[in-house]
């Protein structure tokens, strides 16, 4: 029996094998590696027995395949794990949720507009909205003297105003809103009286701007597109009228909204000047303004202009004022000449009021043709009104004849201006007297020494130049002392001023000694 060894050397290698992957199933589901040696101890034990008995009896080989069920013996893993999970803490239950709350009723709920056709309401958020929040609002409605009350908005409303369309002129509405949230409707609140559907009625006033209260003046072709506002409820009914009659539609074009009226004119002309006035009319009240319309052009030149008069270098000239004023007041004219020879208009006068006026300073031998412009608020005429005859400036001789003047009268009788002063001098040393004088015709001066006159005594030297007066004594001795006296003395007077001159004797050293 060759052959039996062989079966039993191939269980003996697959056995250990087959026992060793028993155990792998063990560590999987145990969370804990305690446990995982108890089951482990068994499946060695038999392995080692197991190739005893493989000599003994090969029909025993079998017997392992048998026993290969024994994996799921790691439940007592599991089992002691389950009696460890109790040990773990457990996280605390969430607390259940507060409550759902209504809010509050909304607050200040009142009319803002209303007309014959709708209501418009306004209000504010409730002053507690809660952790619900706030979802929209109902607006509801029921007539007068009734509960029965239904909502006039098909979604919720957002915003804290509604405006309730489609009702009954004259109907008489109770309105009350409601907020809505997650914990339902809220108190309502409620206007404390009924609402009448209509229009409210605020008187009609024109707002003439500023600048319409005067006199509006355009000038000729402009285009006219004044806008004048005004109030009034219901939508006044606007008429305007020109002089007291009804406007023109193929000259003025009016357009009336709620709030304002425009009166337009494409391409004004002089004909559409006049008063205007404006009515806006609510049931029995209205209220008007009056607007003046000027349209202004250029105006006409003079009727005619003529010569009345030429003398020396001037001629004067009259015209008579223009029949078209251009529809406003002629502020002046302007006045040219032109000389024949040249024939060039030169301007002499400008912004000129009179009728009439005086051209000066004309050159002798020229001959002259004048014209005349008329102005206004527009500007000056296109065109002018030239003099019919021309005006020769004559060469005519020339008599000079000087002014007479009177001749003023210059004299005066001599008078001092500057008075003889005392002096002293010593004996030996030349001295002056000095005075001033004036007087016309010039007068005759005399020189005195103690009341006697000097004459030509060499002794004197006497000078009087331009009023200045003067006698040089040469070399006094000790009795050319005493009182000098001058005489002036003209026609018209005469006049005399004196002084004292003391002459010192000389102080020697020896005598001081």
């Amino acid at each position: 029996m060759p052959f039996k060894p062989a079966p039993i050397k191939k269980a003996a290698k697959k056995e250990p094998a087959k026992k060793e992957k028993a155990p792998e199933p063990a560590p999987a589901p145990a969370p804990e590696p305690a446990p995982e040696p108890a089951p482990a101890e068994p499946a060695p034990v038999e392995a080692e027995a197991a190739p005893v008995e493989v000599e003994a009896a090969p029909a025993e080989a079998a017997a392992p395949p048998a026993e290969e069920p024994k994996p799921p013996t790691p439940p007592p893993a599991d089992a002691e794990a389950a009696e460890a999970a109790p040990e773990e803490p457990k996280p605390p239950s969430p607390p259940p949720p507060p409550p759902k709350e209504p809010t509050s009723a909304p607050v200040d709920l009142f009319v803002e507009d209303k007309n014959d056709s709708s209501v418009t309401i306004i209000w504010s958020q409730p002053e507690n909205i809660g952790l619900s929040g706030l979802d929209g609002y109902t607006i509801e409605t029921c007539k007068d003297g009734t509960e029965d009350w239904k909502a006039v908005n098909e979604e919720l409303q957002k915003a804290c105003r509604y405006v309730i369309k489609n009702q009954t002129a004259g109907d008489r509405l109770k309105i009350r809103v409601v907020a809505l949230n997650a914990g339902g409707r809220s108190p309502p609140v409620t206007l404390p009286e009924a609402v009448v559907v209509k229009e409210v009625t605020d008187r009609p006033k024109v707002r003439l701007p500023r600048f319409l209260r005067q006199r509006y003046v355009a000038h000729v072709g402009n285009k006219i597109n004044l806008t004048i506002p005004f109030t009034g409820k219901p939508k006044p009914v606007v008429t305007w009228t020109k002089n007291g009659q009804p406007l023109d539609p193929k000259r003025v074009n009016i357009r009336s909204t709620e709030k304002d009226s425009i009166l337009f004119i494409r391409a004004s002309e002089r004909d559409d000047s006049g008063v205007y006035e404006m009515c806006v009319k609510v049931e029995d009240f209205e209220d008007k303004a009056q607007i003046i319309l000027q349209i202004v052009q250029l105006p006409g030149p003079p009727a005619a202009v003529k010569i009345v008069d030429s003398w020396g270098f001037n001629v004067a000239l009259e015209w008579v004022v223009p029949k078209d004023n251009g529809n406003t007041e002629i502020t002046g004219y302007m006045i040219q000449k032109a000389d024949k020879k040249t024939g060039e208009w030169f301007t002499v006068l400008e912004h000129y009021h009179r009728l009439n006026a005086t051209i000066s300073d004309l050159i002798m031998g020229n001959t002259y043709k004048f014209r005349v412009f008329s102005e206004n608020k527009c500007g000056i005429s296109e065109s002018a009104a030239v003099t019919k005859n021309e005006v020769k400036i004559l060469k005519t001789g020339i008599d000079y004849k000087p002014p007479e003047y009177k001749e003023h009268d210059f004299t005066e009788a001599p008078k001092f201006t500057t008075p003889l002063a005392n002096r002293s001098t010593t004996v030996g040393y030349s001295t002056k007297l000095l005075c001033s004088v004036r007087g016309f015709p010039k007068p005759k001066i005399q020189w005195m020494k103690n009341q006697m006159i000097i004459g030509d005594d060499p002794k004197f030297r006497q000078i009087c130049t331009q009023g200045i007066c003067s006698l040089e004594i040469r070399k006094p001795g000790s009795f050319d002392g005493g009182v000098y006296s001058c005489r002036a003395k003209n026609d018209h007077g005469e006049t005399t001023v004196s002084c004292k001159l003391e002459v010192k004797q000389p102080v020697h050293p020896e005598e001081k000694k």
